[in-house]
């Protein structure tokens, strides 16, 4: 089921109810995704709370107005968090930044946080690379085969999670964020980091990082050692998708956890 927030400065977000009931578990994308490639998580995370996830701004069906920053992105999550109650917040790669700053700017709202694959500092990383990346996206794809073909190198699962983030056209299948708001997240991961949110964080949280992680090599386990309740664990074989790329070892170490914290 879908349905929309209003957030305070005037957007429709699109959110996803997976179902389940009890205290909120509320799922965040990474950048160019959606909601619903959460979906085959979801279905095992209902027998813990209710499970909901949120189109960012600019994402999936929500609305696309900046300011494309991570306090503004946050702040949406907060606001959801804010009508529904306080529970967990689980979030891949983008989305598990927004969780990290949720956590330590809105204590009362997030009990306890599992962050997939991201990092908190990628100051003097090329946004003009990023911006050369996502600019040759910015056309329509002949088909969904076409969509996995594109991004399913090196790693087929990425592929499949794409191929859920666009709409079909009359020209052809578009991604339903656009490269220009995407460009505009990633360059301000590039000027500045999170530690001090890192450093705020009180509730329990697990880290889970990819063997090909884009963290930069050894920052989530810096992030463990920066927060008092944290377990950081590796799962090898996987790319920056883990919960795509190992389901199983990604549900072990989250059913665990949620185990012992719902």
């Amino acid at each position: 089921m879908r349905r929309t927030v209003l957030t305070s400065d005037g957007l429709d977000l699109a959110v996803v109810e997976f179902g389940g009931a009890g205290p909120p578990i509320l799922l965040l994308h990474g950048l160019m995704g959606r909601a619903t490639t959460w979906w085959s998580v979801a279905q095992w995370l209902t027998r813990y709370g209710r499970v909901l996830g949120l189109d960012a701004r600019g994402h999936g069906r929500s609305d696309a107005r900046g300011p494309w920053t991570t306090g503004r992105m946050t702040a949406d999550a907060a606001e959801l968090l804010a009508d529904v109650g306080p529970g967990v917040v689980i979030g891949h790669s983008m989305g598990g930044l927004h969780g990290l700053v949720l956590a330590a700017r809105h204590p009362e709202l997030v009990r306890a946080l599992v962050v997939e694959d991201m990092g908190v500092d990628f100051r003097g990383r090329s946004v003009e690379d990023s911006r050369a990346w996502f600019g040759a996206l910015n056309r329509p794809f002949a088909s969904l085969a076409a969509v996995r073909q594109t991004f399913g190198r090196p790693r087929l699962e990425f592929g499949d999670y794409m191929a859920e983030c666009v709409e079909e056209r009359t020209d052809g299948y578009h991604l339903l964020a656009r490269v220009e708001h995407a460009i505009g997240i990633a360059t301000e991961w590039a000027e500045r980091d999170h530690w001090d949110a890192v450093a705020s964080v009180r509730c329990p949280v697990l880290l889970i990082e990819a063997e090909e992680s884009v963290a930069p090599p050894g920052q989530m386990a810096q992030m463990a050692r920066g927060m008092p309740l944290a377990r950081h664990v590796l799962v090898p074989g996987t790319g920056h998708l883990v919960h795509a790329g190992d389901p199983a070892a990604y549900r072990s170490v989250v059913e665990k956890f949620m185990s012992t914290h719902m």
